[in-house]
């Protein structure tokens, strides 16, 4: 295993007086926390690898993510070729040479996960580049997560356009991912995509450019074996969508992009042993759960804006949003999330954060370190800007600047803050986010005594949707 370096959380610039919490309630917190932890280690995994007795009240028990990476690792190493990893990367290596563009099919937890993956894990115009400078990766594009009639059509046009002549680089494939086949978005975008696809390649070669991931049965499993795809993966039970991202769900499309699945499951596996060893004050999961909680709780704090300060996470941002929303906001309790990306909103959001209502916890998550050489302002003759006198100034100087310049002045007016580091935007460092982040919400959930599985909000709307076509279909 190689060495991870571990993400770190500061919570200092929460303590403010009066509109933040005191040491004296943090430290208050840690009976609390190490009896949740305890659930959730003790008796959580113990009832969810039985299936057996699971009380009411934790019904459903979606804890099959929280020990998921060292499964999946242990059987890697045990058994590399018949082991899920291995036939994960096997199938991204043959797709990867059949196909030059790969349209992943899904929605809500079923793609946000592996979305977040490429656009921090990848060069940021990815799709934009040659093949040869993608070393051979396919392009990646997301659909059926909406059904917005524009983009749908744009997407298909783009595809029978840019998909012409021989070898991959006239050809497209599909990733479908839906536990049950039965979401509508999802099912309606495979049907179009997939009637687009076999005009292309031919009804007897569908099974080569289509690669389901779903449950062992259900709609599209049912699909899957009519087809007879080559390759398929099942979504794992008692994994929630939105806690699927370090199963098929994810690791699939990140294996394709040609993104080091290994290390991010490595480094999810590290921050598991974080979480269950490390003591409040020095526990990442533990101590974000303790700030954003007793600030919700004592000083009516429900807002939670995760600030990310890169491009390449704010789509990690908008996975956390979906995370903390479904598995929380249950029985009118629930704080609200919201990305913003800085510095680019500081100029939109800025203003009702720094003298808005005091409801919000500014949580940054700031990258320690960028991939590229730093790039400089520089001298010009036309210094109608007067930047010349900072000519020797870097972009990442200018990042920290506006950093240390927002955090001192949220600080100065009692504002809460806390920090997020992340050593790069990479693998490792998304892989320990993920986590953390999945076992903060799972914790949170326990403290306040609410179940963090399952979404029965969600399943209103699809209901009604679903009776309001097929009535207007019968009428």
């Amino acid at each position: 295993m190689s060495k991870i370096k571990p993400i770190t959380f500061d919570p200092a610039n929460a303590f403010v007086t009066p509109h933040g919490i005191t040491q004296e309630q943090f430290d208050g917190m840690e009976d609390k926390l190490n009896a949740c932890r305890a659930e959730m280690i003790k008796e959580d995994l113990t009832l969810w690898a039985s299936g057996k007795d699971i009380p009411e009240a934790k019904q459903p028990l979606d804890a099959g993510f929280h020990e998921m990476p060292e499964r999946i690792l242990d059987h890697y190493q045990s058994d590399r070729e018949a082991s899920e990893l291995g036939r994960i990367l096997k199938t991204a290596t043959r797709l990867g040479a059949l196909v030059d563009k790969v349209v992943v099919l899904g929605i809500g937890g079923s793609y946000m996960g592996a979305r977040a993956l490429m656009e921090t894990c990848c060069a940021p115009y990815h799709n934009e580049m040659t093949r040869a400078q993608r070393g051979g990766k396919p392009r990646m594009y997301f659909e059926g997560n909406n059904v917005d009639n524009d983009w749908s059509q744009a997407l298909l046009q783009f595809l029978e356009s840019d998909s012409q002549g021989d070898g991959p680089e006239g050809n497209w494939g599909i990733i479908v991912i839906s536990k049950s086949g039965g979401t509508l978005e999802t099912a309606a975008s495979l049907r179009i995509f997939m009637d687009a696809l076999k005009s292309k390649v031919g009804e007897a070669r569908l099974s080569e450019f289509v690669v389901p991931v779903t449950g062992e049965n259900g709609k599209l499993a049912d699909l899957a074996t009519e087809i007879g795809c080559v390759d398929r993966f099942i979504v794992p039970d008692g994994v929630g969508g939105r806690f699927s991202v370090f199963s098929p769900v994810g690791l699939l499309p990140a294996a394709v992009l040609g993104i080091d699945i290994v290390k991010m499951l490595e480094a999810a596996a590290a921050m598991n042993a974080h979480f269950q060893t490390a003591d409040l004050g020095n526990n990442a999961v533990m101590d974000y759960v303790a700030v954003n909680h007793l600030l919700e709780v004592n000083k009516g704090v429900d807002i939670r804006v995760l600030s990310v300060w890169s491009k390449s996470l704010e789509s990690a941002g908008f996975w956390y949003d979906q995370l903390l929303a479904e598995s929380l906001g249950k029985q009118e309790k629930g704080a609200l999330p919201l990305t913003c990306l800085n510095s680019r909103d500081l100029h939109s959001r800025a203003q009702q954060h720094q003298e808005g209502a005091r409801d919000k916890v500014m949580n940054n998550v700031i990258v320690n370190s960028w991939r590229q050489e730093p790039l400089s302002i520089g001298k010009s003759k036309w210094d109608q800007d007067q930047l010349n006198e900072l000519a020797d100034k870097t972009l990442p100087q200018i990042m920290d600047a506006a950093i240390k310049g927002t955090n001192l002045a949220y600080k100065e007016d009692g504002r809460p803050t806390t920090d997020i580091y992340l050593p790069a935007a990479d693998e490792a460092a998304l892989g320990q986010l993920f986590q953390m982040l999945m076992l903060a919400t799972v914790l949170e959930g326990r403290l306040l005594g609410m179940n963090p599985y399952g979404q029965p909000g969600v399943e209103k709307y699809k209901k009604y949707m679903n009776q309001l076509l097929r009535e207007d279909v019968t009428a």
